[in-house]
């Protein structure tokens, strides 16, 4: 079975290849190079600005409501791209979770309410999943919507919400009923960032950056007109939703980018007379994560290309993907050594680094960081639970 994308979509390769050369600012560039997951709401919406100058800003929705109406393969392509220029990720809570969630579960009013505006001017989005006591094992959220009349009354919070502090909405779900199953009484809501009672904090990261945020709900008042599905079935959005996020959070291409970048600096490090890619381990790891990522890269088609089973796969790729981008900055760590803690900023330009390569600047501080892919988006835990239980009821 031949998955490869084919030679009828090199124009459409070299087209994306040609208008990244010629539009990404270097100062963003620079900043996805050092593996920087989010970028601030000014780089991103200028960003945002550039691509919609193609028609370009919201790439994996439908013509219909604004996007490209590309095929799977040319989305494909299109994140390959960014990937391999070093271009900013598109806004995964806008257009990876919201747009197919609505999509496939939301009324034609609030798809023109909400769709829009992310096509015209890149409103920002914030995902309110995890709580205090409810991360991996997500149904145990007890952050509480008590309807009243033809509003919700929000009560409880959220945390490791993502870019709260930019977002103007929030999509979430929370506690409408504790009766039945823990899985039951959950509902999808929408809601204003803005509205009486919202309260965002940060939480600093170790490397200390502010990416994620604390958020606190008092009294606030959610029209129902915002419930996206019926009341109370929230969960089975909620794992659709996450079955999008997971497609994304494997990110092949970017792997691959950072392993070039690990191996090309493995050929000049510590010196071009001894470089650390001599060493036979290291040499080994480099070849077997490049095996995994090529491997990897062949599920990512055949689950795009509606070969493989979604579910399974999906956990698979998530998995696999976290995995080995964690490997790839292990062994990026291992190879610049105690540099790794050396950041940039903390070199002279004019007199070069001096004690270590300017790239391994940023290694410290990307190792630790994505030490949570293992755990957002479905812990890998629960996703080798669902793997299992999926398998065992097929045998």
């Amino acid at each position: 079975m031949d998955l490869s994308v084919g030679p009828e979509l090199d124009d459409f390769r070299a087209e994306v290849r040609q208008f990244l050369r010629d539009n990404l600012p270097d100062d963003i560039r620079r900043k996805c190079e050092q593996e920087r997951m989010y970028l601030s709401a000014q780089d991103q919406r200028r960003w945002h600005n550039i691509l919609a100058t193609r028609g370009w800003q919201c790439p994996h929705w439908p013509a219909e409501v604004g996007g490209t109406g590309w095929s799977e393969f040319q989305r494909y392509i299109f994140e390959e791209e960014l990937a391999y220029a070093d271009a900013p990720r598109t806004h995964a809570s806008a257009h990876f979770m919201l747009g197919p969630t609505l999509l496939e579960y939301g009324t034609e009013e609030q798809k023109r309410q909400f769709l829009k505006p992310v096509v015209d001017q890149g409103t920002f989005w914030c995902q309110g999943f995890s709580e205090p006591n409810a991360g991996s094992d997500l149904a145990a959220l007890k952050c509480a919507a008590v309807r009243e009349g033809d509003e919700y009354v929000i009560n409880g919070s959220k945390l490791w919400t993502s870019e709260a502090q930019y977002a103007e909405w929030m999509f979430g779900i929370f506690r409408t009923d504790n009766s039945g199953k823990r899985q039951y009484g959950i509902t999808f809501l929408i809601l204003d960032m803005k509205s009486p009672g919202v309260t965002v904090e940060p939480v600093i990261l170790f490397n200390g950056e502010h990416e994620v945020n604390a958020v606190f709900f008092d009294n606030v008042r959610v029209p129902v007109s915002q419930r996206v599905g019926d009341e109370h079935q929230g969960w089975g959005i909620a794992k659709f939703l996450l079955g999008a996020e997971r497609l994304g959070i494997a990110e092949v291409a970017r792997t691959r980018c950072t392993l070039e970048r690990t191996t090309d600096l493995a050929r000049s490090f510590p010196s071009p007379e001894n470089p650390a890619i001599r060493r036979p381990e290291i040499a080994a790891r480099i070849a077997q994560i490049d095996i995994e990522l090529r491997s990897l890269a062949r599920m990512e088609q055949r689950v795009l290309s509606g070969h493989a089973q979604r579910g399974t796969e999906e956990s698979m790729l998530k998995i696999k993907g976290s995995e080995l981008l964690q490997l790839v900055l292990e062994l990026h760590q291992q190879i610049v050594g105690p540099y790794a803690q050396i950041d940039e900023g903390e070199v002279d330009p004019e007199t070069g680094p001096g004690v270590g390569p300017w790239a391994c600047g940023h290694a410290g501080r990307a190792f630790f960081d994505y030490r949570k892919l293992s755990i957002y988006g479905g812990s890998n835990e629960t996703m080798r639970n669902i793997m299992a239980k999926v398998l065992s009821m097929e045998a």
